[in-house]
């Protein structure tokens, strides 16, 4: 692949400080869009619409013929492993997602092989959505960090993550032998995820607040090391983005020890700690208001001028702190997207 032909997004991921940033939005697949809340209806419910092929892989497509964005986001959940592994997940309209009791531990490790396989479908689903994307637009894999992952697999729901942290404190033994099988899991479905097609792969480590350092250093920071071990033991040298949100100023120890090519920023981060992140030889990426995107105005246009400027002198991606919001006016995201490519 020749560099002129290479995705803007993949030369930011390798150190290019490029005319304007590549740019994608976390969530700009879903609710936003009015043709995916069409494309929902047709599915039995929403794990078999992540698991159907075709219509995952048109969800993944509509922002990309709708917006000029540089970057497609497999449309996927980060809660498919657990379910891979053996524990009963859904999803309750308007409530969010649901999970059955924790499994025994053993039960999960016997599981992990197997996980892979009946993960398959989000393979097939990269590898159609690569063969109809410009060659000059990357294709994004992902999965859900274990620390994350485990605080849905531990409480059950969403929640304030309480359960899950003192579950940490009091089963030290057990959680670290959970977050193993789920590295082990993990590492194997982004495998597959590079050899179906996926150009970037992104841990998301939604539910990073709150840890001390110590903590943080045992439950982020080492298992997001050991997953790219595996993915890298594995032949795959496909870059990585890693995002520990709401980890404040321990984002700075995740880049300097962490091997991802990208650490993506939530909207607190502040312009010198994007800019120390750079200088130590890594992109940033983010780190846009999703509420402001969705408020519009000029102060959005404000905020995204002031991004731009404040990190573009250095390898960037233009993107959000979190997901796009389902309630977004699209001509907000038009704008933005305009404002960032010119186009």
């Amino acid at each position: 692949m020749s560099e002129g032909s290479k995705p803007r997004l993949l030369r930011a991921l390798a150190g290019e400080t490029l005319d304007r940033p590549p740019v994608w939005f976390m969530r700009q697949a879903g609710r936003s869009l009015p043709e995916y809340r069409e494309l929902r209806t047709r599915a039995a419910d929403f794990i078999a619409f992540c698991h159907n092929p075709e219509m995952a892989a048109e969800a993944t497509l509509q922002p990309m013929r709708r917006f000029p964005l540089d970057a497609a986001i497999v449309f996927a959940d980060i809660l498919l492993i657990p379910r891979a592994l053996g524990q009963e997940v859904w999803f309750e309209t308007g409530e969010g997602p649901r999970l059955g009791e924790l499994p025994p531990l053993e039960s999960l490790a016997d599981q992990i092989e197997a996980s892979t396989g009946r993960l398959s479908d989000i393979g097939e689903t990269l590898s159609r959505v690569r063969a109809e994307l410009e060659p000059d637009r990357a294709l994004i894999g992902f999965a859900g960090a274990p620390w994350t992952v485990a605080t849905y697999m531990i409480e059950g729901r969403g929640s304030d993550r309480s359960g899950a942290r003192t579950y940490a404190y009091q089963h030290p033994e057990e959680l670290d032998r959970l977050l193993d099988i789920l590295v082990e899991s993990t590492a194997r479905y982004l495998v597959m995820q590079a050899r179906s097609g996926a150009q970037v792969l992104k841990l998301f480590e939604s539910w990073a607040e709150g840890l001390a350092e110590d903590v943080f250093e045992r439950i982020v920071i080492r298992p997001h090391i050991a997953i790219i071990e595996k993915v890298r033991a594995a032949g795959i040298d496909t870059p990585f983005i890693g995002f520990p949100r709401g980890a404040g100023a321990l984002v700075e120890t995740y880049a300097a020890k962490v091997p991802v090519q990208a650490v993506a920023l939530d909207t607190q981060a502040s312009a010198a700690l994007g800019r120390k992140i750079q200088a130590g030889g890594k992109t940033i990426q983010g780190a846009l208001d999703n509420l402001l995107l969705r408020a519009g105005g000029p102060a959005l246009d404000a905020r995204v001028d002031a991004l731009i400027e404040q990190w573009n002198g250095g390898p960037y991606i233009f993107n959000l702190g979190h997901g796009v919001l389902p309630d977004t006016p699209i001509e907000h995201i038009e704008r933005t997207i305009r404002r960032v490519t010119g186009r």
